[in-house]
């Protein structure tokens, strides 16, 4: 598992490494190859200053390019599959259960990079305001921070085990 201070590195379960592997495969092949094919033809058209087709082409050329270079730097970070220790401590690959100080309500999350939120439970970047403050908090720690909002929270740590999936 990733160390505490190394925010560089992206943990992903085998699944979501999976998908952003056949997601750049699909980039880089059959959808790259259908965009420049639609760019050579409306070239054919003639005069590119005012064909829509051409430059609708062209912005989607950039933007596919640009989860391109967005997936390759992901996969290089990605630390893959490995389950972090059923310890308490607070680290990238957990489902953390926290609760703000004062408040009886808890709220659960991933803490993990966004590319794993498969809509079954929120996920928060290690890089995040509460993601980064609480990260080799143990269970029971309370840990203040400053939301988004410049409002400091304190929330206190109810559980941290190991994300299966």
């Amino acid at each position: 598992m990733t160390q505490s201070s190394d925010q560089d590195t992206i943990w992903l379960t085998q699944d979501a490494y999976d998908k952003l592997k056949a997601e750049l495969d699909n980039l880089r092949g059959p959808v790259r190859q259908e965009v420049v094919a639609r760019i050579s033809a409306a070239r054919d058209e003639g005069d590119l200053k005012e064909n829509g087709g051409y430059h609708a082409a062209k912005d989607e050329q950039g933007k596919i390019e640009a989860r391109i270079r967005q997936l390759e730097e992901m996969l290089r970070r990605a630390e893959v599959g490995e389950t972090p220790k059923d310890d308490g401590v607070v680290d990238q690959g957990m489902k953390v259960t926290y609760r703000f100080v004062g408040d009886d309500e808890t709220e659960t999350f991933l803490l993990g990079h966004r590319e794993m939120e498969d809509g079954t439970i929120a996920v928060f970047s290690p890089q995040s305001p509460l993601g980064s403050a609480i990260m080799g908090a143990r269970r029971g720690d309370t840990v203040s921070y400053v939301a988004p909002n410049g409002k400091t929270l304190q929330v206190e740590i109810v559980d941290a085990v190991p994300f299966t999936g």
